[in-house]
């Protein structure tokens, strides 16, 4: 199975595209908002609004065999952790090798923005490079899954 952290993601079409060729069911997961999908295989979960809902009905359900596609750091480490492979929308893969650095990265630059609440600026844009290797990672990614 394929989880998508639907909420703010760029390449949930993509995800789709690579769930459908592989014959994968696809859970689309959100606050709403979000247009639901025609394809029987893919289903969307509507969760309660509240911070990190969507992510922890992924994170409960996610494990051994599943790919989970994310930004957010914690749902990947939880994941990970539950033996699920992790692909970040920009291509980057989550690993038990990577996750704990990741984690350390996010919570030094959410320290520094509480230190100075007029610093500004986020990552690069997201572009076609982005979702090509988006695209390229997830397939392998699902076939790494459906090898054990």
């Amino acid at each position: 199975m394929i989880y998508v952290d639907a909420d703010a993601c760029p390449v949930r079409a993509e995800a789709e595209r690579v769930a459908l060729r592989h014959g994968l069911k696809m859970f689309v997961v959100s606050n709403g908002g979000i247009r639901p999908s025609r394809e029987p295989l893919v289903e969307n979960v509507i969760v309660t609004e509240g911070p990190d809902v969507a992510d922890m009905w992924i994170a409960e359900r996610a494990g051994a065999g599943d790919v989970v596609v994310t930004s957010d750091i914690p749902l990947a480490a939880r994941a990970v952790e539950a033996g699920a492979l992790v692909v970040k929308p920009d291509g980057e893969q989550l690993t038990a090798r990577n996750v704990g650095q990741a984690l350390a990265a996010r919570d030094l630059m959410t320290d520094l923005r509480a230190a100075d609440p007029f610093r500004q600026g986020g990552g690069r844009p997201f572009s076609k490079r982005d979702r090509s290797r988006f695209l390229d990672a997830l397939e392998r990614a699902v076939r790494a899954a459906a090898q054990g």
